[in-house]
């Protein structure tokens, strides 16, 4: 198997026939075919259905598409970041962040990045924390700012930012603002929490206080808007922070009060992965996301403790 038979392949499977995929890399069918036919061999499994109308993948196709896709960016993205090393800083760079941290610091990550840097093309991908780092273990982006990630060889993981957690609801259900509410009292309130699954992930570094909080939860749902909705609606509280309902404090819609007894965090981490040679795209964005995460806190924009500082 070399570059190029991978390269064969991904057209093939993009374009769903050989007349197209040999129209896309510039070859004759035949030559196509014959290369299909070598990696077929190889690898001893057919890996597409030949159809009257066009080719439609194997399971065993599928499967050799993911390593494909994540073999042939890992040698753009090396080859780009070789010839303009010595140059103005340019390139693609994949940025996967959870909902809160977006809303601290993703627009000013933009602008940096524009203003900065107008040679970069920044993708940003929101997503629950936990759909955040399955996309990055997928290799669907460079580098993701996490809530709480597991322990994994696979990962390089640097913990940034430590998040205080507070019961969040309409006023009329939580009373007054501000005033410490304790876990117990808070668990005779009807709980709202984030489904748990591979598209969220544990919001609190106490997971054990957080399995039984969920226990007692009388709506799970997996998305933010829905649950924002249900507070609104004051169906009940979930356990949030201070800027992921910033606007709807602001204008009286819901209120906050501190967890104590115990106090509960999360801690925010930069994740990427191990194995991943550093670009020097990435080692620019890595350090203005550190940045940017610092000056949220230091502002006062973002109600949370620095690690290490």
């Amino acid at each position: 198997m070399d570059i190029r038979q991978l390269r064969y392949f991904q057209a093939i499977y993009d374009n769903g026939s050989l007349l197209a995929a040999s129209a896309r890399v510039n070859i004759a069918t035949t030559a196509l075919s014959y290369h299909l036919t070598r990696l077929e061999t190889e690898l001893a499994t057919p890996l597409f259905i030949r159809k009257p109308r066009g080719m439609s993948p194997t399971a065993a196709g599928e499967r050799l598409y993911q390593h494909a896709t994540s073999i042939l960016r890992s040698i753009d993205v090396a080859v780009a970041d070789i010839r303009e090393g010595g140059k103005e800083i340019s390139g693609t760079v994949r940025v996967g962040m959870a909902y809160s941290a977006v809303k601290a610091i993703g627009v000013q990550l933009a602008k940096r990045m524009m203003a900065d840097h107008p040679r970069v093309q920044l993708s940003l991908n929101e997503s629950l924390s936990g759909a955040t780092l399955a996309f990055l273990m997928r290799s669907e982006v460079d580098m993701a700012l996490v809530y709480n990630p597991p322990t994994d060889a696979r990962l390089k993981s640097s913990p940034l930012l430590s998040e205080r957690m507070g019961c969040v609801g309409a006023p009329e259900l939580l009373g007054k603002a501000e005033v410490p509410i304790s876990v117990e009292e808070m668990m005779s309130l009807p709980i709202i929490m984030m489904q748990q699954g591979v598209s969220s992930g544990p919001i609190l570094d106490e997971v054990a206080l957080l399995k039984r909080i969920e226990s007692s939860a009388v709506l799970k749902m997996n998305s933010v808007q829905a649950i924002s909705g249900a507070l609104r609606e004051r169906l009940g509280c979930t356990i949030g922070t201070k800027l992921s309902v910033s606007e709807a404090i602001a204008n009286g819609t819901l209120t906050y009060r501190p967890i104590i007894e115990p106090s509960l965090s999360r801690t925010l981490y930069l994740c990427e992965l191990a194995d991943r040679p550093q670009t020097y795209v990435q080692e620019v964005v890595r350090a203005l996301l550190t940045e940017l995460v610092s000056n949220g806190v230091t502002s006062g924009r973002w109600n949370a403790t620095l690690i290490g500082a």
